[in-house]
């Protein structure tokens, strides 16, 4: 088979995010496009390396399988599904292995001499939990990769999600406290194995969704406080909201506008420890009064006075 590089084919790096493989994708589809290169022979051949690659390297289960094994990764693809199907024979040391295949229930057992051994430890190696005694093939399960996207409210209390995957329904308990881009591990949901092999896990990504009030950076939380322009001069008390329920903050006699309040352990929960919160910091937004009458006027004028 003719190795083809698919990460040069989109100009990319082999660490390119599934982002800038989007991005990439869709610049060179859109300049190679038949509908713009009018019967350009090349062009259409580029255009189909590029979609060809982009099935790849947009899949994270084939671009796992591309990265391991190159220009072999659909002949292993196709093994998975059709048993014998790879030809692992022209990975025998010395071209003298031999394999020989019998089905047992559902699963498939590889069973081979001590000179074809050594390909299995190449091609899945400890990550894929092989463990090869004398004569048997024991493969762990292949890992399967979803995402899920919670509200900040939900990230702070907590949250459940049920998820599709394989014909089978699985319930994930997601702690409080959870952050944007964190990838939580469900051990045994994953893949079947081979062989009697355990199974692969499940890597859940979660993302949280903006939220009109709260910003958050780490574990604490930022947000707007509106503040009347009288008691910002002369100070008192006001209500703001929290992600724990309304708290009632003291705002100081002069505060300046943009005055900074560090409200303790009102920020988020620190993921897997109980009791531990960020803070919650609250910027003061003065507001300045509208439709003022005749007679407050007046009296700004005067304040205007006594300032000079």
């Amino acid at each position: 088979m003719i190795y083809k590089d698919y990460y040069k084919e989109l100009g990319v790096g082999k660490t390119a995010t599934s982002a800038e493989i989007k991005k990439a994708y869709r610049t060179l589809a859109n300049k190679y496009h038949p509908d713009k290169t009018k019967g350009d022979k090349a062009a259409e051949e580029k255009f189909k390396d590029i979609n060809e690659a982009n099935e790849v390297l947009s899949d994270p289960v084939k671009r796992k399988k591309y990265d391991q094994f190159g220009a072999d990764w659909k002949h292993y693809e196709e093994a998975g599904a059709q048993p014998g199907g790879f030809d692992w024979s022209k990975y025998a040391a010395g071209g003298g292995g031999q394999t020989y295949r019998t089905t047992m229930n559902e699963s498939d057992f590889m069973f081979m001499d001590e000179s074809a051994g050594d390909l299995f430890e190449m091609l899945f190696g400890q990550r894929s939990g092989q463990h090869r005694g004398r004569r048997g093939v024991v493969i762990k399960g292949e890992d399967l990769e979803t995402e899920t996207t919670l509200s900040l409210e939900e990230a702070y209390h907590g949250a459940a999600r049920l998820i599709q995957l394989n014909g089978q329904t699985i319930k994930v308990t997601i702690k409080p406290g959870v952050a944007d881009q964190q990838t939580l591990r469900i051990p045994g949901k994953g893949g079947r194995g081979l062989g009697g092999g355990p199974n692969g896990d499940l890597y859940l990504n979660v993302r949280i969704a903006p939220h009109p009030e709260f910003q958050r950076k780490g574990n604490d939380l930022h947000c707007n406080l509106p503040v009347e322009l009288y008691t910002a001069v002369l100070g008192g008390k006001t209500q703001i909201k929290t992600l724990k329920g309304r708290v009632t903050v003291t705002i100081q006699k002069g505060a300046p506008n943009g005055k900074e309040l560090r409200l303790q352990g009102l920020g988020m929960p620190v993921y897997g420890k109980k009791n531990e919160f960020g803070n919650l910091l609250v910027k003061v937004d003065i507001l300045l009064p509208d439709h003022l009458r005749e007679e407050e006027i007046d009296l700004f004028r005067k304040l205007a006075g006594l300032r000079r």
